[in-house]
């Protein structure tokens, strides 16, 4: 979904000065993206509270908003961060877990999810979530390099590298090797 981005800061602003119907507006404008990128990021389960605590800290950042990027590359930099936070607060709960296990105790609930290697969800989740923020903006999202630049934080150059990488990660999962290989240094169909 493509939203008009003049229409997006306007509710920015006009969120940000209390206008509870721009606020709502711009939830529903870019809540498909948002949802989306939670979903390839972290996974479907936990998509919907995600994107429920990005909008909590997109309403709380409002004020914060200076129009340095679209406001679409703003929602959508807070919601990188809020699964990036979800990912490391995971990562922490398996090492705790892990620990409690060696040292003999119990560990509730550390039963791991069925893998369905079909899926395209279960390919993304396989790549390291840095390669895989930057292909699900620019290849499922349809942000420029830019914007995935200014959304992830890094260089634009950066952003190029970890899409083609994971490119190259997804060919290799998919137990295929592409036709030819592209020319080094070409950008190739988005």
């Amino acid at each position: 979904m493509f939203v008009d981005m003049d229409r997006l800061g306007l509710l920015v602003g006009r969120a940000a000065h209390g206008d509870d119907a721009a606020a709502e507006a711009l939830v529903r404008a870019t809540y498909p993206d948002v949802h989306r990128l939670c979903c390839a990021l972290v996974d479907r389960r936990a998509a919907d509270d995600l994107a429920q605590d990005v909008f909590v800290r997109v309403l709380r950042a409002l004020g914060g908003f200076r129009g340095g990027s679209s406001a679409r590359t703003w929602v959508l930099s807070i919601a990188r961060r809020t699964c990036m936070d979800e990912l490391r607060g995971r990562h922490r709960r398996r090492l705790r877990d892990a620990n409690r296990a060696a040292l003999g105790l119990d560990v509730p609930g550390t039963g791991q999810d069925p893998v369905q290697a079909s899926t395209v969800s279960d390919l993304l989740s396989r790549l390291a979530p840095e390669r895989r923020a930057a292909f699900v903006l620019t290849q499922e999202l349809g942000l420029t390099y830019e914007e995935a630049a200014a959304v992830l934080d890094c260089p634009v150059g950066t952003v190029r590298s970890r899409v083609a990488r994971a490119r190259a990660d997804l060919v290799a999962l998919l137990g295929t090797a592409p036709a030819e290989e592209p020319a080094r240094g070409s950008q190739g169909a988005c």
